[in-house]
């Protein structure tokens, strides 16, 4: 996994609008409702359905670390995945995404300008469109270098540009380098 990749899961676990359940009887309780099934529940996890059972009636209190770890990330695929793509699709559509990295930017400029590549710490909201081809393309399973790319779009659109208000002659920004990338694409973060 790359940096976007990571930025994204981290993004999208910071999207919960509520935590989901803690407890063993209510993880199991959650999946129940999600599959249908104590049997459909036990295939998920790997575990016996009587297990599962248990595990609802409180008979069982903790499970073992392995399965207790497989718990928890079925619920957690499945915990407000609506909410998610909800907020996803304000994103690409009306609010746009936040973008908080340390990294080296290079470009290429204008001779009599400097185009060394240096570190930058930035944080940039980029508009909606950038939100919309950073989805598309998590989604279609680009690599972290095509995202890497929208992203230096973005932030020498909005950033090195201006929006159109300077540095016209700058092309081909590039990020490099990320010492740390974060995404924010919240209801009501971006404000």
């Amino acid at each position: 996994m790359g940096e976007i990749d990571d930025a994204f899961e981290r993004a999208d676990r910071e999207a919960f609008t509520k935590d989901p359940p803690k407890t063993l009887k209510g993880q199991i309780g959650f999946l129940l409702k999600q599959f249908g099934s104590a049997k459909a529940v036990a295939a998920e996890l790997g575990v016996t359905a009587d297990s599962v059972n248990r595990y609802r009636r409180g008979a069982r209190k903790h499970a073992r670390a392995d399965v207790a770890a497989k718990i928890d990330d079925a619920v957690r695929q499945r915990w407000q995945p609506l909410v998610r793509k909800r907020q996803q699709r304000q994103a690409a559509t009306t609010g746009g995404i936040t973008v908080d990295t340390r990294a080296r930017f290079g470009y290429t400029a204008p001779v009599g300008t400097t185009d060394d590549g240096r570190f930058r710490r930035l944080t940039v909201h980029l508009p909606p469109e950038y939100a919309r081809r950073l989805f598309d393309a998590r989604d279609t399973g680009a690599s972290d270098q095509q995202m890497r790319g929208i992203i230096a779009e973005g932030f020498k659109e909005v950033y090195f540009q201006d929006g159109g208000g300077r540095a016209m002659e700058l092309s081909d920004v590039e990020i490099n380098d990320i010492d740390y990338l974060d995404l924010d694409y919240r209801l009501g973060a971006n404000t």
